[in-house]
């Protein structure tokens, strides 16, 4: 197999909240018209990317998948193979306006109401954000689920709800049974498994594009909410190493990824190896890398992700001749 780093073309999605930042902010080229989500690497019958370098560019991710296995996606995920599932999804987000307030479910009620979907558990990576920005995760203390109910049918749901301030650089992590909203004036990276189930409970009394009201899953998502995440704060960054230019900080860990914020001083390089266990992915949220790998280089500038496949073997990421800043996402 001539396994290498893969470039996709993004899928576009245009939700009312979304708005012209992906590129003013970071420099897309867009079509016309509000853009919400960027699905920057995606295997789903929602938004399927097609790989765009090497002797796989023009295939989908999916039909990639289903031909190489394991090895494009690593034996730590064989849970997610078992399923004929790719186990991530990547995503930009611009949330010109605020979402509605939601929960995802875990991969227990996903599979039991949803067919074989995922569930999903998801984080993000603040990569802008105005001033006064905040986000909603959790609920205030005393809060129960049919005090909750109660709430929300009177029209008083705003006590409940945990807001938390967030500035560029903040990360969030979001296990499923996070009720979470993301407000308006933020654009975030979000690392997510391969889901795109969501229960609505509220959406701000706002219509759609068609002139009514949203769906809301009130009866769902009060089954799935965890109501002992109780005024959660955001999490602490810990530091992996620090060494040769290159300093490794964890964010995130789950069963279903971990998430590491990459420091590279100019000219330094990271050396890695897929072998076999897990795919890579690397993303660049300032200056720019060259990654090689399989016996082919990528240039990843800022904002822009890179799939590294499981079986690939060892590879590199060096910074150019600026400081760097990345994500690299794996399973653990």
């Amino acid at each position: 197999m001539n396994l290498y780093p893969l470039l996709f073309q993004p899928v576009l999605k245009d939700y009312i909240w979304g708005g012209r930042n992906l590129e003013t902010l970071l420099k897309r080229d867009l079509p016309a018209g509000i853009i919400a989500e960027s699905w920057e690497i995606a295997a789903h019958e929602d938004g399927d990317t097609v790989i765009r370098n090497g002797p796989y560019a023009g295939r989908t991710l999916t039909d990639l998948h289903a031909e190489l296995g394991l090895a494009l996606i690593g034996r730590r995920s064989n849970w997610a193979q078992e399923r004929q599932k790719f186990p991530l999804l990547i995503k930009l987000l611009d949330a010109h306006r605020r979402l509605s307030v939601q929960v995802h479910p875990d991969d227990e009620y996903a599979l039991a109401l949803e067919g074989n979907e995922l569930g999903k558990t998801e984080m993000w990576v603040i990569l802008h954000a105005e001033p006064e920005a905040e986000i909603i995760l959790g609920v205030a203390p005393g809060t129960t689920r049919e005090g909750f109910r109660q709430a929300l049918a009177a029209g008083e749901l705003a006590p409940l709800l945990h807001r938390i301030p967030v500035e560029t650089g903040d990360f969030v992590c979001v296990p499923s049974g996070s009720l979470h909203a993301i407000m308006g004036g933020l654009v975030i990276a979000e690392i997510q498994q391969n889901s795109n189930t969501t229960y609505r409970v509220f959406d701000w009394d706002r219509l759609g594009d068609d002139g009514r009201p949203r769906p809301l899953h009130v009866d769902k998502a009060l089954e799935v909410i965890n109501f002992e995440q109780v005024a959660p704060a955001l999490p602490e960054i810990r530091c992996i190493s620090e060494e040769d230019g290159v300093r490794r900080l964890g964010l995130c860990r789950n069963r279903y990824f971990s998430v590491e914020r990459v420091e590279m001083a100019a000219g330094a390089s990271y050396q890695g190896e897929c072998d076999g266990r897990t795919l890579e992915i690397w993303g660049t949220i300032s200056g720019e890398v060259m990654v090689n790998g399989g016996g082919r280089t990528v240039t990843l500038p800022a904002v822009r992700f890179t799939l590294l496949p499981a079986g690939m073997g060892s590879f590199t990421v060096a910074a150019n001749s600026q400081a760097s800043v990345l994500l690299r996402i794996y399973v653990q």
